[in-house]
């Protein structure tokens, strides 16, 4: 069965709003539901803190054996590709 799928241009809509919807949205979840994704959430952060962290050591690791210095925080965040 085909589907319409709606294209949403998040530059176009109020960030606010959306905000505001996902929090309803949150808001209408059980106690339950909530707690669940909280975790979800959590798990995720934990998940993408690791990466960073580990993206950060092989970039000094990587600089280091080659001896080369970062200039600025930008040329940092350039070389973990964030």
């Amino acid at each position: 069965m085909d589907q319409d799928l709606k294209v949403v241009n998040i530059n176009s809509v109020n960030d606010e709003s959306i905000f505001q919807s996902a929090i309803a949205a949150v808001e209408a979840l059980s106690l339950a539901e909530q707690a669940v994704l909280i975790d979800i959430i959590q798990n995720r952060l934990q998940q993408k803190h690791s990466e960073i962290k580990e993206k950060i050591k092989e970039v000094t690791h990587n600089n280091e054996i080659n001896n080369s210095e970062l200039v600025s925080i930008d040329d940092f965040l350039a070389e973990l590709e964030l």
